[in-house]
């Protein structure tokens, strides 16, 4: 005798991510030689001891004496902070990384459940069918195109342009420049010119996330921001305060003495997947990060409340075992979350 067990969420369930990149390396040279293969410096950190002066505010909890609020702000403030620019003839930042699209969306590289498993892949498969990874990869290579990884290294620039070369067996198979200050970074749209190469490295992403295509990456950003210049690579949490006295220590590759301004491919990673329009203050808030909840750390703020049943739990739990599929938005999210990857099993059922 047999007896139909409700589906339910597996307590294991782990996705490995979809978009891998490396991390992003800064080079300096001059914006006419963006051509040459040599001649282009790595970036270095160096430290900076700065004399500043005392600006956080006050404590005045339980009624402080007045006499005391200005006790030792007139004292400087010294800080020895971590510093990356360009050289003083050098007028333009080359920032370089590489990313692999990868195939296998909706299949969990951890899952205790082969019901739950099979019915996975199986709601994955169905959206596959109706609507593809085209408007997922139309998203994916906006950001590339518009040089939104570049961060701060992208505001006030005079010229970005970002060349996309996809690599075959180590050569170039095809190529793409576009000048990224032209593209809309909050309409994920670009301007008419390279509105057909913007589609054809769209559709190279979406082939490579159907599993029909190997696709590797080479992105190469120039930004042209002045000679001497700051530039802004990735900035190291530091958890251990007792490790030094350094207020800022900015990211780099390499040992000690050769090591190279970058940016984490983590960050360059969340730059990629800022697709989600489709959450509640879009229109006003614009494109965040595709994220469980919705979350923006900046803002200290996550869009997608679980008591609004929009998070991604809900959603993924509604779809996949109860049947219930969302508005098709709604499963773009979903997708691209599985393509971001985590672990998403249901702890409570461990």
């Amino acid at each position: 005798m047999t007896t139909n067990t409700p589906l339910k969420t597996a307590s294991v369930l782990a996705f490995e991510r979809k978009l891998d990149p490396s991390d992003a390396l800064f080079f300096s040279g001059n914006w006419d030689a963006r051509d040459a293969t040599t001649g282009w410096q790595p970036v270095r950190i160096r430290e900076k001891s700065v004399r500043g002066t005392a600006s956080h505010r006050s404590k005045t909890k339980g009624g402080a004496d007045p006499a005391k609020l200005d006790m030792k702000f007139e004292s400087p403030n010294p800080q020895i902070v971590d510093v990356a620019t360009l050289p003083l003839d050098a007028d333009t930042l080359k920032v370089r990384f590489t990313l692999r699209v990868l195939g296998g969306t909706g299949e969990p590289s951890a899952c205790n459940d082969a019901d739950y498993r099979k019915k996975l892949i199986a709601t994955v498969q169905g959206y596959v069918q109706q609507y593809g990874f085209g408007e997922l990869a139309r998203r994916y290579a906006a950001n590339l195109a518009n040089g939104r990884f570049l961060w701060r290294n992208r505001i006030g620039a005079e010229q970005v342009e970002v060349n996309i070369v996809h690599l075959r067996d180590g050569q170039a198979a095809a190529q793409w420049a576009f000048q990224a200050l032209d593209h809309s970074p909050r309409a994920l749209t670009a301007p008419q010119a390279e509105a057909g190469d913007v589609a054809t490295l769209a559709a190279l992403i979406e082939s490579g996330l159907a599993g029909t295509a190997h696709v590797l990456l080479e992105i190469t950003a120039f930004v042209r921001i002045g000679a001497g210049q700051e530039v802004f690579p990735s900035q190291e949490l530091i958890l251990d305060r007792g490790r030094g006295d350094k207020s800022k220590t900015l990211y780099a590759v390499g040992d000690k003495e050769r090591a190279i301004a970058a940016i984490h491919s983590q960050k360059i990673g969340n730059a990629v997947r800022t697709i989600d329009t489709w959450y509640p203050g879009a229109d006003e808030n614009g494109p965040i990060a595709v994220e469980p909840y919705g979350s923006v750390t900046t803002q200290g703020k996550a869009y997608r409340q679980p008591k609004e049943k929009l998070d991604f739990y809900n959603l993924f739990d509604n779809w996949v075992v109860k049947d219930k599929a969302p508005a098709p938005e709604q499963q773009h999210f979903i997708i691209a979350t599985l393509i971001r990857g985590g672990v998403f099993g249901d702890a409570d059922k461990a």
